[in-house]
């Protein structure tokens, strides 16, 4: 009768012990330890294999690059007075000889030109590196940070070029490549919209 008695408590005991613990330890991941959906929305949607520093250089050297090419063309050598004779060399290959009068036009059709798009071009570069780095948000606010980008290093080029002897600052340029700027976003948007909706309407 002992025997069993001691062997019933030493079973209820065992029983408890096995319970408390049991119950400790899920009090304990309750406490310290997040479900899945809650740790993804506090570490954002990108894989934690992705967040590394060679992800963030992926994302933002082009911005860098584009920033480095538009400090060496705000200089000095390339004032409209030293690009005249190189381009007038390559269009007059191409097209034939130009008259003088003429071609004080079209150099600077092709300089504003090259304004347009390689700010254009600067503000695509920009909205890649937001769309990598900002996931759960929109096209348009990415499209509008990436526009502010390109006006402040817009604005800052013509600051630059207004200390230099053969260059000029206008704000008129600032605004020209701004607009460059919008229409390639624009163009982005509607090409998107049309082949990848989805990515349009992502949601982090």
């Amino acid at each position: 009768m002992l025997s069993r008695a001691g062997s019933s408590l030493f079973a209820a005991d065992l029983t408890g012990n096995v319970r408390s613990t049991r119950q400790t330890q899920a009090m304990h991941d309750e406490h310290f330890h997040l479900p899945a959906p809650e740790r993804s929305q506090a570490f954002g949607s990108l894989p934690a294999n992705r967040r590394t520093r060679g992800y963030w250089i992926s994302a933002w050297w082009p911005v860098a690059l584009a920033i480095c090419v538009i400090a060496v063309e705000s200089t000095a050598i390339f004032g409209a007075d030293q690009t005249s004779g190189p381009l007038r060399w390559v269009w007059e290959h191409i097209f034939g000889e130009v008259a003088n009068p003429r071609w004080e036009i079209l150099h600077h059709y092709i300089r504003k030109t090259g304004h347009f798009v390689g700010y254009g071009t600067m503000g695509l570069l920009w909205l890649r590196a937001l769309w990598m780095s900002l996931p759960r948000a929109g096209f348009l606010l990415d499209a509008t940070l990436a526009l502010l980008g390109t006006a402040i290093v817009a604005s800052a080029d013509e600051f630059h070029q207004s200390f230099l002897p053969n260059r000029t600052g206008v704000p008129s340029d600032v605004l020209l490549d701004c607009c460059g700027a919008v229409v390639l976003l624009i163009l982005t948007y509607a090409v998107l919209r049309l082949r990848a909706p989805k990515r349009l309407s992502r949601t982090a």
